[in-house]
């Protein structure tokens, strides 16, 4: 099926959404016997079942006027980012500049691969994360397979 790009979908998203308070974070699509478009979305405050109705609604008249599928059926989602999204964009990672994450590395680092602690910086190419007082590391991105908030169960 053919599909407009993720940057036409999100820029009619994103302009409903910031009407809204809400920001249009990602478009996933995907294809096979049921096609579908989920919409994920965040918002100051966090993102709960009425936001995302709301939302739904707003965005479904522009994207039948966008046409995303070219007039073949699909079904609209929207969600939440969820708890542990792993980082994607810059702005995913400078926003969590000083607080709590975890890190899973291709190639460890000390002889672990997996490590929580407090982003202290990020440059685009390099990530250093201090675990605790006497251990920060710097991490080329190329080793991060996953960065994401940390959750903490307690």
């Amino acid at each position: 099926m053919k599909v407009k790009s993720d940057e036409e979908i999100l820029a009619v998203c994103r302009a409903v959404g910031d009407k809204m308070g809400v920001k249009t974070v990602e478009v996933q699509f995907k294809q096979g016997k049921n096609p579908s478009l989920t919409v994920f979305i965040d918002k100051e405050g966090g993102v709960d079942l009425d936001c995302c109705e709301a939302y739904h609604n707003a965005i479904d008249a522009p994207l039948d006027q966008l046409d995303p599928t070219f007039g073949m059926p699909y079904t609209l989602n929207v969600s939440s980012l969820g708890i542990d999204r792993p980082f994607k964009t810059e702005e995913d990672f400078i926003s969590h500049i000083g607080k709590r994450i975890e890190v899973k590395l291709a190639n460890s680092v000390k002889g672990k691969k997996f490590y929580d602690g407090i982003l202290t910086s990020y440059d685009g190419k390099n990530a250093s994360v201090k675990v605790n007082d006497k251990f920060t590391f710097t991490v080329d991105m190329k080793n991060v397979v996953k960065m994401n908030e940390y959750i903490d169960f307690e």
